[in-house]
């Protein structure tokens, strides 16, 4: 009998893991051995378990699943993180590729076909989904701006004020206010308004 390939789901909608789980149940080959609902507890399931593929969502509230994937790859580089997400920047592609991801689809796919992704990054191909190209450095449009910031950013175009944004991320106010600045900073961009128009022109956020 041809051995399973264990599979740890991580992401902060329940009902987002119940959904991927029966996806990849349909598969006699693969088993679901745990699920996390935030980037620290996918390490520490990680390291307990040792799946061979990590399915893990880009953005959860405290430790971010970029952060959750560099630890991961780093601490077990045998273990593979296939990144399911909403954002199909090339910003969120290449960050995710810098932090070890071996494979980077879209949640939004029609034609989503996780199944045959999770067994392919599990024979240690590389795997991106046909909407996004695999980036460069050359022509980076983040500006230097990390994946916690890129993700607050996200929040403040969609209108959210700092103390909603410091609930969704499971943040302190004074810390997303300190990375607003930051980000306004980093980009020479002195109010909210400038930010929004900067940041859609240069597509560094997902529009719903």
């Amino acid at each position: 009998m041809k051995k399973k390939i264990p599979v740890l789901l991580a992401d902060d909608h329940a009902l987002v893991r119940r959904g991927f789980r029966l996806m990849l149940e349909d598969d006699p080959e693969i088993e679901i051995v745990a699920e996390a609902g935030d980037g620290a507890q996918a390490v520490k399931l990680a390291g307990e378990l040792h799946p061979r593929v990590v399915v893990m969502d880009c953005a959860m509230p405290g430790m971010s699943g970029m952060d959750a994937t560099k630890q991961i790859r780093t601490q077990w580089p045998d273990i593979a993180v296939l990144m399911l997400t909403m954002h199909s920047e090339d910003t969120w592609v290449r960050l995710a590729l810098e932090a070890g991801a071996n494979g980077y689809i879209l949640k939004s796919a029609i034609d989503l076909d996780l199944i045959q992704a999770v067994r392919r990054v599990a024979n240690g191909e590389t795997v991106l989904d046909p909407k996004v190209e695999k980036p460069t450095l050359k022509g980076n449009k983040s500006m230097g701006l990390t994946n916690r910031e890129l993700e607050i950013l996200q929040l403040i175009v969609s209108g959210k004020s700092n103390k909603e944004i410091a609930s969704d991320l499971s943040l302190s106010v004074n810390t997303v206010s300190v990375h607003r600045a930051n980000i306004m900073e980093g980009l020479g961009i002195h109010n909210t308004a400038e930010l929004v128009v900067y940041a859609i022109k240069n597509g560094l956020v997902t529009l719903s």
